[in-house]
């Protein structure tokens, strides 16, 4: 594992309220932005990706620009992105229609390396399952970590990281336009992990091992931040070459999880050591 320093924080200069004040305004700054999102388009906070909508998906190779791809098409183009520069290939998707696509390309004499449908009725179903199995996750994470504490204020501090967690990626997902897809949801997924890991690492070295809150709170954070900062260079690695290679999909996969893992630092070492601390000589002292 990659050495990093790790700076010490002098938590005692700082009140509770402080430290939980960034960390509460960014997650409500994030909660704007999705129900502004909503109340303005009237549909999901975020784009939905084809797997969700259903649609028509070309890989097409044409000498054509961009522009002139999308003026070939009768029907609304949904996006359109190079996949291999050098061979002038593309991915355009389409929402449901009844034109054909595929047909218009050949037309317009566009080679059709593939093509993929999607029922509208099926995207609605796929929607459907992922949101579930999102909410299932969160929720036997909840159950599991309240099982494991046994206290509110601790496990409420492990549940409330997640949250924000997951929220603030999503909020960045709608302002950057990244499309919700079932690849972004497997990473919205693994945050989940990733939160849960940290916040239970810094939980276990407070509330079950002997020691000053504060000593106990720097051995968690030597190994959770290097831990954390560790998966953010890889992800953020893996970001930086599926895009310059146009690999699909992992692009998008990479960057929520590095928006994702930099809001666990925050919520982990601000938002729920705040929270920790106020159980540890406030709550339990009452």
């Amino acid at each position: 594992m990659v050495e990093f320093e790790i700076p010490d924080v002098d938590y005692t200069r700082y009140s509770n309220r402080q430290l939980v004040a960034v960390p509460l305004a960014i997650l409500g700054l994030a909660l704007v932005i999705l129900l502004g999102t909503f109340l303005i388009t009237g549909t999901s906070p975020v784009s939905l990706g084809m797997a969700f909508t259903g649609g028509t998906e070309l890989r097409i190779q044409t000498a054509d620009t961009q522009p002139q791809i999308e003026r070939t098409f009768d029907a609304d183009v949904e996006s359109i992105a190079p996949i291999r520069s050098e061979e002038n290939e593309y991915i355009v998707t389409f929402p449901p229609s009844d034109a054909d696509p595929q047909q218009q390309a050949q037309a317009a004499g566009y080679e059709v390396i593939s093509s993929q449908e999607r029922a509208a009725s099926f995207g609605a179903d796929t929607q459907r399952q992922a949101f579930i199995g999102i909410g299932v996750a969160f929720l036997g994470m909840a159950l599991l970590v309240f099982g494991l504490f046994r206290t509110f204020i601790p496990s409420i501090a492990v549940v409330a990281s997640a949250f924000s967690d997951i929220v603030i990626p999503v909020a960045l997902m709608s302002l950057f336009d990244i499309p919700l897809t079932l690849g972004t949801v497997a990473a919205l997924l693994m945050l989940i992990g990733y939160s849960v890991d940290s916040d239970l690492l810094l939980n276990n070295h407070v509330l079950r091992r002997r020691g000053d809150f504060y000593e106990s709170t720097y051995r968690a954070m030597r190994t959770g931040v290097t831990m954390t900062l560790t998966s953010i260079a890889a992800m953020t690695a893996m970001t930086i070459t599926a895009s310059l290679l146009a690999i699909d999909l992992l692009p998008s996969v990479g960057i929520i999880l590095v928006f994702g893992l930099v809001a666990d630092l925050m919520n982990t070492y601000l938002l729920n050591v705040s929270l920790l601390r106020y159980y540890k000589y406030e709550a339990v002292a009452q």
